[in-house]
């Protein structure tokens, strides 16, 4: 139980702005056998789209929270960033798992007010997909 709490935390945090690898927990608890396979995807994929949800609100708070030091999308980078998001649209979402570009994708989003109702939908694809691909890499079904 621990060791699934200790994946959906990193996940989770991998999802936000803060720097964080939840790839590495997974594959060495794939490799484990300890747990399903099915249950640590899951796992993985619900906390990381927690995390997607956070910098989804944090995008919708921007307004308020933009004077903030410690906000990351402030000023120039917000244009710049709601330019490329106006550019692309919603099924940049589809990036959410890729690394450097995916969490400040979903931070636009909030910013973009993008809809839950289709944010949620694109990101557990996105993130799930992932994390889906990289378990059948690491059990060798792929």
């Amino acid at each position: 139980m621990l060791a699934l709490l200790g994946l959906f935390l990193a996940a989770l945090v991998a999802a936000t702005l803060i720097p964080a690898q939840s790839e590495a927990v997974l594959v060495a608890l794939l490799l484990d056998r300890s747990h399903p396979a099915v249950v640590l995807v899951l796992v993985a994929t619900v906390g990381n789209v927690l995390g997607a949800l956070v910098n989804w609100w944090l995008g919708r708070q921007a307004q308020r929270l933009e004077n903030r030091r410690w906000y990351p999308l402030s000023g120039a980078k917000r244009e710049r960033a709601q330019a490329w998001y106006r550019r692309y649209g919603r099924w940049s979402l589809l990036l959410a798992w890729a690394p450097v570009i995916g969490d400040p994708i979903t931070l636009v989003a909030g910013v973009m007010r993008e809809p839950l109702r289709v944010f949620l939908p694109l990101v557990i694809l996105a993130k799930g997909g992932r994390y889906t691909l990289l378990a059948l890499i690491t059990l060798g079904l792929m």
